[in-house]
């Protein structure tokens, strides 16, 4: 940074300064006078400006008639609406209006021209025989516009309306004129025009019609003296193939396409050959051992003395073709193909690297690119060849080619091994292991995309890895390969390093399937704590989410008691307590992922209490976000084990109710608690009726208590046998819950102004405790309804899975309810809870923090 000048110089008003500033002036104003330039004068103005009085369809009128080009787009971009609106008088006003402007129309008008006709078309506004009878002359018309755009746009557009006109429509508008331009004497634009109008409408007719009219035609252009028509007819034939069936394929088509293989133009030997690929299974076994697999032949050995063009084609088509000649082949010849195939393969490989880039000619270059193009299509049909040489005989036929785009050095041949890699995996089947080390390789590829790709399946590669392609699971998880988990937290690294944030959360998202691939000790060790930081310290809120949801999932899966409190600990001591409240926003996306992957019982057990102790919080922000997450707190509670944690969650709410004062907040909470008032609580409908049993002093046969659990296994339906609070008049209630109802509906009456809420509990089994708040005995129906839910299963729903004893820090304590005051304060600290309540700087985090 450079120091300020002195004063001195600041105030010189000298002969030289002023000079000086004299040609700043100058320059400003030279700066501003594009821009004077670019207003309108009144005039022009007066010239833009329409009555405001005039309706729609006048205004269309009235600016098609009168307007400038700009005003006249306009019209036409939104003929569309216009055509909806009043479809009626658009076409008897302001359609003949457009057909007058489209004669001497700019390049801009004639594409919007072509865009709205197609969408008036698509959107049917009006019937198809209107529409033909209005637009499609306007269209034919255009076709054979000058300029090449919108020549292709108004054919676009034709092509649409063929797919839906009528047959008669068809042959007396379209076939019928199309004799004549697709004569010789016609320009090529003409010629080309009717190529692809050929190829749209041969589905459209019947065989005879087809035979008698269209043939013709198609063997006239595919004879052209332009090779460009010849090319484009030919690249028609597939779709004419598909419209005239099988014999007249064989007899019409197939010696056209034998023809134009053997063309002077590259172009046209091009098109000829991918027709044929895409043919293939259109003829029989005869027409392509004796007709097209010598054709082939003959291609792929004059390829590499063409245009490296024709090598890319062929290198992408090599896979269906190895598809649909599959059978065929000699032994030779198969052999001969396979050679082939690893040539282009390892294509441009052979060159000495290392030189300059700068002093290799242009042309050299842009071969080497082509090189590239070839290989990254090898790749891409990868899969396809493993079917060609059966998957039992990969290490021995197609391993070093594996081997050798999986170190390719172009990033985008990698890329696309890395997406190939999953159907790789799964067609080597117990086979797999063969690719362990390739797949340890992408994983530490320097470049991200190839991870990007590599991850979109890696839970299925690990899955298949772990198993060895068969169906039971090893005891051994991957034993065979050691340097994975090396490679997973590498991989990771690189991603949190880059700016590329979506690769890294996606990353995270899939690193949720390692409880299935690895030890759960593994995931203790190597990754538990890492996921745990990045919640902590990543600035990026998606990843940050994806972290703690495969948080949630290892801690699930984690099945040692002792590992699992240190990681709860963690959670509640510098997430929910944390000093930052940034980390306590991350703490209730915890509880809501909590809630999804766990048991009610769990979320309940540890974290409902210090969820709920937010309320409290001194940022806005967070007591927001706790609203908006309050229902679901609500919906893990089961009545009446659950009375005291209901009572608690009352309170809070009431609390907020009486004694928020952002007003953002108060509006949340107000809708939050009618949401809570009509939501239905779960109940245990066992324990209801062991309390009832012992409420009217009668001890509970085990019979009547089978039946009882028999029937309370419907969820949506109430018996009649046992009484629940149910709010209103008309509800019956059993005595001890009815002196509830009304002491809550008094309560509900008073102020809690003076009330402060203290929970007090110091450890993880204080939070699982049953004691109710001293001094108040709210309703047990609490802020809603009730139905009878069997919930008979508290634990964790999960399977088992291999741990081992470890903690995160041996002296750990059990959590506490007030946030700890050893944690270090950063930019996002909002103080201690003795500081008055103050919102969050960010305003904007409010709806969603």
């Amino acid at each position: 940074m450079h120091p300020p000048p002195p004063a001195a110089d600041a105030m010189d008003f000298s002969q030289n300064s002023l000079f000086g500033y004299m040609e700043d002036l100058q320059e400003l104003t030279i700066i501003e006078r594009p821009v004077r330039r670019s207003l309108k004068t009144p005039e022009e103005i007066e010239r833009l400006t329409v009555d405001e009085d005039l309706s729609d369809i006048e205004r269309a009128v009235y600016l098609l008639s009168a307007g400038q080009d700009i005003q006249g787009t306009s019209v036409i971009a939104n003929l569309p609406f216009l055509v909806r609106q009043n479809p009626a008088e658009t076409l008897r006003r302001v359609l003949p209006k457009v057909r007058e402007v489209l004669h001497v129309a700019g390049v801009e008008m004639q594409l919007t021209a072509a865009v709205s006709f197609r969408t008036i078309l698509q959107e049917e506004s009006v019937s198809i025989h209107t529409y033909a009878h209005s637009f499609l002359q306007v269209i034919l018309l255009h076709l054979e516009h000058r300029d090449a755009g919108v020549s292709n746009a108004w054919l676009e557009t034709l092509l649409s309306v063929i797919e839906v006109l009528p047959k008669e429509t068809l042959k007396h508008e379209i076939l019928n004129p199309l004799v004549s331009k697709a004569q010789l004497s016609q320009t090529v634009q003409s010629r080309l025009v009717s190529c692809k109008i050929l190829g749209k409408m041969t589905n459209k007719f019947d065989a005879h019609t087809i035979k008698r009219e269209i043939l013709p035609l198609v063997k006239s252009l595919c004879q052209d003296v332009e090779y460009e028509v010849r090319s484009c007819m030919c690249r028609q034939l597939e779709n004419i193939a598909q419209g005239i069936g099988t014999e007249l394929t064989k007899s019409v088509v197939l010696p056209e396409l034998i023809e134009l293989s053997r063309d002077e133009g590259s172009s046209v030997r091009l098109a000829a050959f991918e027709t044929l690929v895409n043919l293939l299974d259109v003829f029989d076994t005869d027409d392509r051992s004796q007709t097209i697999l010598p054709l082939v032949k003959s291609f792929c050995e004059k390829s590499f003395k063409a245009d490296e063009s024709i090598l890319i084609s062929l290198s992408f088509h090599l896979g269906k073709l190895c598809h649909g000649l599959y059978g065929i082949f000699t032994p030779d010849q198969h052999l001969r193909f396979l050679e082939f195939y690893k040539k282009l393969c390892t294509l441009g490989l052979q060159q000495e690297n290392g030189h300059n880039e700068n002093q290799i000619p242009p042309q050299i270059l842009e071969q080497e690119k082509k090189y590239i193009s070839v290989r990254k299509n090898c790749a891409y049909n990868f899969p396809a060849m493993i079917v060609f040489v059966d998957p039992k005989n990969f290490h021995m036929e197609l391993y070093s080619t594996f081997f050798c785009l999986c170190h390719d050095p172009e990033v985008p041949v990698r890329y696309t091994i890395a997406i190939c890699f999953y159907e790789v995996s799964k067609l080597l089947n117990s086979g797999v292991y063969l690719i362990h080390k390739e797949l340890i390789t992408l994983l530490q590829d320097e470049s991200l995309e190839v991870l990007d790709a590599l991850i979109d399946h890696l839970p299925e590669i690990l899955e298949l890895m772990s198993t060895g392609g068969e169906s039971s699971v090893q005891e051994n998880k991957l034993s065979s390969l050691p340097d994975l988990i090396p490679a997973l937290t590498a991989a990771e690294q690189r991603a949190a390093a880059s700016l590329k944030w979506r690769t890294h959360e996606k990353l995270l998202q899939k690193y949720a399937c390692l409880p299935h691939i690895i030890s759960s000790d593994q995931i203790y060790y190597r990754f538990l704590q890492r996921m745990f930081t990045i919640v902590m310290t990543n600035n990026v809120l998606p990843v940050q989410k994806a972290a703690s949801r495969t948080l949630c999932i290892f801690l699930r899966y984690n099945r040692k008691q002792e590992q699992r409190h240190e990681v709860i600990q963690k959670l509640i001591e510098q997430l929910g307590q944390g000093k930052s409240y940034w980390n306590r926003l991350r703490f209730l996306d915890t509880c809501e992922f909590i809630i999804e992957i766990f048991s009610k019982s769990f979320f309940c057990k540890y974290f409902f209490l210090p969820a709920i102790e937010l309320t409290h919080d001194p940022v806005a922000n967070v007591r927001m976000k706790l609203c908006y997450l309050l229902p679901k707190v609500k919906s893990t509670l089961k009545i009446p084990a659950d009375k005291h944690l209901l009572q608690q969650l009352e309170m809070c709410v009431r609390k907020l109710l009486c004694q928020e004062k952002d007003k953002d907040v108060l509006a949340i909470v107000k809708r939050t608690v009618l949401e809570l008032d009509r939501m239905e609580m779960s109940m245990d409908a066992e324990q209801l009726e062991k309390e009832k049993q012992q409420s009217d002093g009668r001890p509970m046969s085990e019979k009547s208590f089978e039946k009882k659990r028999r029937d309370t296994k419907t969820p949506t339906t109430l018996p009649k046998s046992i009484p629940i609070s149910v709010p209103g008049p008309s509800g019956t209630s059993t005595p001890s819950t009815s002196k509830e109802i009304k002491k809550s509906k008094l309560i509900r009456s008073q102020s809690f102004n003076n009330q402060a809420f203290h929970a007090k509990y110091g450890n993880l089994d204080k939070c699982a405790s049953k004691s109710s708040t001293v001094g108040y005995t709210p309703s047990v129906s609490g802020l809603g309804k009730t139905s009878v839910v069997s919930l008979t299963d508290d634990s964790f729903r999960t399977r088992n899975a291999c741990s081992a004893p470890t903690t995160f820090s041996p002296n750990a304590s059990l959590p506490g309810t007030s946030r700890g005051t050893g944690n270090s304060v950063d930019p996002k600290s909002s103080g201690s809870k003795e500081t008055p309540p103050r919102k969050a700087t960010l305003k904007s985090r409010k709806s969603n923090p």
